[in-house]
């Protein structure tokens, strides 16, 4: 900006000349590429419902899993039944604890889960989808150990649709020469 004094008046009042901004706009963007990547990282903050417990929803093929967390004993209930009951495979029941012992927090949280969807394999999966995401949801500071594990990426892996013409999504049907 440059002073230009009124003659008659007798007034000094600022003009911008297009040298006068390009300098400024010069100024303003050299604190810009200095900024840190800590600065541009998101910040995750607690979300909490009204009675205190963290909600996700998870998802695995055609599965379906909400699942709230909330301070507990460790106790797992699955659609209103214990996980014993509703896993009879162990391997089920290992997958859906696998958040919570990654984190040591095994007997700290009890689960609470609604599922729907798909087959028991599908089903656990969703589970630990979203018990990752309620953990996150309710301690921020876990998401860098449970990202490592992969268990809050969604499995986005579903079954081929059959197609017109095919006796399956990819099996043709039997060639006859004649």
């Amino acid at each position: 900006m440059t002073d230009v004094t009124n003659e008659t008046a007798g007034e000094t009042a600022a003009v911008d000349t297009p040298a006068a901004e390009t300098l400024s706009g010069f100024d303003a963007l050299k604190g810009m590429g200095t900024a840190s990547a800590s600065e541009d990282a998101p910040v995750y903050v607690q979300k909490l419902d009204a009675q205190g417990r963290a909600y996700s929803t998870g998802k695995r093929k055609n599965a379906i899993a909400r699942v709230w967390i909330k301070p507990g004993t460790g106790k797992i209930t699955i659609n209103g039944k214990d996980q014993m009951q509703y896993f009879a495979r162990e391997i089920l029941r290992m997958m859906i604890a696998q958040p919570l012992e990654v984190t040591d927090r095994v007997t700290q949280f009890d689960v609470d889960c609604t599922v729907q969807g798909s087959g028991l394999s599908g089903q656990a999966g969703a589970i630990r989808h979203g018990l990752s995401h309620a953990l996150t949801h309710y301690e921020p500071a876990l998401r860098p150990v449970l990202k490592p594990h992969g268990f809050l990426t969604r499995d986005s892996r579903v079954v081929e649709r059959k197609k017109y013409g095919r006796a399956k999504a990819r099996k043709s049907f039997q060639f006859s020469k004649r």
